[in-house]
């Protein structure tokens, strides 16, 4: 039997904050949805030790089983599970991959055959929960220089790849694998993040995400560093404390002016239409329907659901 996964796979919300919560913490999901997390991703790999992952697989697929039966506007869980390096992590995938869970945070991905591989070990998975083929959401962290250059290819390797991006927190596997001197403002990895996320849009890879922010009280140095990946063009950030995520969510969330000012924008495009032109005056600066379709998208996304 084959398990290519040629379908079509499912249309993925964007996601503006995702919350690492350690998987032997799962107590602590309720903490991420009051604080308005998007996501929350429980961490079996580095933020459990070894001698309690065995407990935490198993709360994990109780927390799972418990979000099966939640609305579909509810918060969405993924799973960071440990590397794919060898039957224990192919057996802690088949565990975790059932209803209830939008997908896996695959780390240490080295290059595309890493996630060809958990692509058809995911599309095994569904197969056996009954679940359509591309389901699962498969987030590749890149944590070696290698895996950064091959963003591109990365991001091709399966349809089910999504909120891919590079996360360049202080120390790490990131910054130990590149060579930078971390700094809150982020010039030494701009051009890093800007590189990473123009090959996710090349490979058509939906709402790719970035972060870390670690420094746990500096609200207003994590408020510049989203706004800067906002402005790049990714669509939010992964977190690892909820106090973080109102301030990643108001971040990567268009207010009621800008989004009054787009509404206005694609209603004057549209006048202009009916009367036969093209281009028009729109406040100042000169729009067309290019500017009106980026301006519908950010309305679709986001008057009805934030």
């Amino acid at each position: 039997m084959s398990y290519s996964t040629e379908v079509r796979t499912p249309d993925r919300p964007p996601l503006r904050s995702l919350l690492f919560v350690p998987a032997n913490r799962t107590e602590w999901l309720p903490k991420a949805r009051a604080a308005g997390a998007d996501a929350a991703i429980l961490d079996l790999e580095d933020a459990v030790p070894q001698e309690a992952k065995a407990g935490a697989r198993a709360a994990v697929v109780e927390a799972i089983a418990r979000a099966a039966g939640d609305p579909p506007e509810s918060m969405a869980l993924f799973v960071r599970i440990n590397p794919l390096d060898g039957w224990a992590g192919a057996e802690e995938l088949r565990m975790v991959a059932r209803q209830g869970l939008s997908g896996i945070v695959l780390p240490k991905v080295g290059c595309a055959e890493d996630v060809r591989f958990a692509d058809r070990l995911l599309t095994w998975c569904e197969d056996q929960q009954g679940l359509p083929r591309g389901q699962l959401a498969l987030v590749p962290l890149l944590e070696t220089a290698r895996a950064l250059r091959e963003a591109h290819d990365i991001a091709s390797a399966a349809a089910r790849v999504a909120y891919l991006g590079a996360l360049t927190a202080p120390g790490g596997d990131v910054e130990r694998a590149v060579g930078y001197r971390w700094t809150p403002e982020g010039a030494e990895t701009l051009p890093l993040r800007s590189r990473v996320l123009l090959d996710v849009r090349a490979a058509e890879s939906p709402h790719p995400v970035t972060g870390l922010w670690t420094r746990l009280a500096d609200l207003d140095g994590l408020r510049a560093f989203a706004e800067q990946n906002r402005s790049l063009g990714y669509e939010g950030m992964m977190a690892i404390h909820p106090s973080h995520i109102p301030v990643i969510n108001d971040a990567f969330s268009p207010g009621p002016e800008e989004l009054a000012r787009y509404a206005r924008l694609v209603a004057t495009v549209e006048q202009a239409q009916a009367r036969g032109q093209g281009a028009v005056s729109f406040e100042g600066q000169m729009v067309d329907e290019a500017m009106a379709a980026t301006a519908r998208l950010v309305l679709e996304r986001h008057t009805a659901t934030h």
